[in-house]
């Protein structure tokens, strides 16, 4: 019995896919995981990012809703 599946995708991406080979007897398996891969990596890398400006908002807030900057806006 055969580990492989047959999926149904439009021709364009097929295109696309044969597009994205490194080498021509790349099979497209190898190329949606190289693609999946990247798509996993360029997500944890945007969640770091998040997590960087939450944290520079935060930070951003302590220095500039202070009283001081508050009494300068009153004259």
């Amino acid at each position: 019995m055969s580990s492989n599946t047959t999926i149904q995708i439009q021709k364009e991406t097929a295109q696309l896919l044969k597009a994205n080979k490194d080498h021509s007897r790349e099979s497209y398996d190898e190329v949606i995981r190289k693609l999946l891969k990247s798509y996993e990596k360029s997500k944890a890398h945007n969640q770091y990012d998040d997590f960087l400006h939450k944290i520079q908002q935060m930070k951003m807030r302590e220095l500039w809703d202070n009283e001081e900057d508050e009494s300068w806006e009153k004259y």
